[in-house]
């Protein structure tokens, strides 16, 4: 879906893309073409999605903006995180983030009158509080809603402390048992916090690294984390979906990369699952 653009240009010159109304996907093929939202288009949905009517003061809109940071290196697109809130949340409620990076979640909690609560092992801003995911300050059966993307490779440098689940190889001698023992660690402690018949996402991608220093060369690692994280929280909850999220990546378009990809057959990732999940009460399990 290409985006279209509106006349005008931003402050530092760049020209503004004018992105669709937001609305629910019905699908579980999810695209959008961009990767914020522009808040002017919460004006549009409001009455579907319960979100608030921003005014316009001039050719400000008051309230619209980027979601987190765009140059924070990983960061998720902040329309998948409206999506589910606003499929799987009310106004009011409580939703937890505890890898919450730049922040996105909270400034989607705030466009839709959530209370978005976020903790972080590298805080990038005042409302994130530090905090190892593995053992979250919060009393049981305590949120509404719960969302995490999380670290699945080491090629992006999160943080330096040494509790990083970033740092975990997903992969190499150990096939990533540290990593998923880590990661098991999270989801056992977000089904804590989560209320019953309450709901969580996991946002994540597979990944794939060329094989180095080996006689013959040629060949690679590949790494089915979203199987590998699936199977863990089944233990935990009860699933409720699987939805595929394109990749909107433009360097997946350049040439060198492209030609690379098929003189080595391989494939480039060109999606992220979206893993969504329900936790059971007792009577339900």
């Amino acid at each position: 879906m290409p985006a279209r653009r509106r006349g005008g240009d931003d402050d530092d010159g760049r020209r503004r893309i004018d992105r669709p109304p937001l609305r629910v996907f019905p699908t579980t093929l999810w695209e959008y073409p961009s990767q914020h939202y522009d808040s002017v288009h919460l004006r549009q949905s409001r009455h579907a999605s319960g979100t608030r009517e921003l005014r316009i003061e001039g050719d400000a809109v008051v309230g619209a903006g980027m979601q987190g940071d765009k140059d924070y290196v990983g960061a998720t697109p902040s329309w998948v995180i409206w999506q589910l809130l606003t499929r799987y949340t009310r106004e009011g409620d409580k939703v937890l983030d505890p890898m919450c990076g730049s922040g996105t979640t909270l400034d989607v909690c705030r466009d839709l009158h959530r209370d978005g609560i976020g903790f972080d092992l590298n805080p990038q801003r005042d409302e994130i509080r530090k905090n190892d995911s593995r053992k979250l300050p919060l009393e049981a059966a305590s949120v509404d809603f719960a969302f995490i993307d999380p670290p699945y490779s080491t090629h992006v440098d999160y943080s330096d402390d040494p509790r990083c689940i970033g740092r975990l190889d997903s992969g190499g001698e150990d096939h990533g048992a540290a990593y998923y023992r880590a990661m098991e660690e999270v989801i056992r402690e977000i089904t804590r916090v989560l209320k019953p018949r309450r709901y969580m996402a996991l946002y994540v991608s597979d990944s794939w690294r060329k094989r180095t220093g080996r006689v013959g060369g040629g060949g690679g690692e590949f790494m089915p984390i979203g199987f590998e994280l699936f199977s863990i929280m089944r233990k935990y909850m009860s699933p409720v979906d699987i939805i595929s999220v394109v990749r909107g990546n433009r360097k997946l378009e350049k040439a060198n990369w492209r030609k690379a990809a098929e003189e080595g057959n391989y494939f480039m990732r060109g999606f992220n699952y979206c893993f969504i999940f329900r936790k059971l009460d007792e009577t339900q399990r």
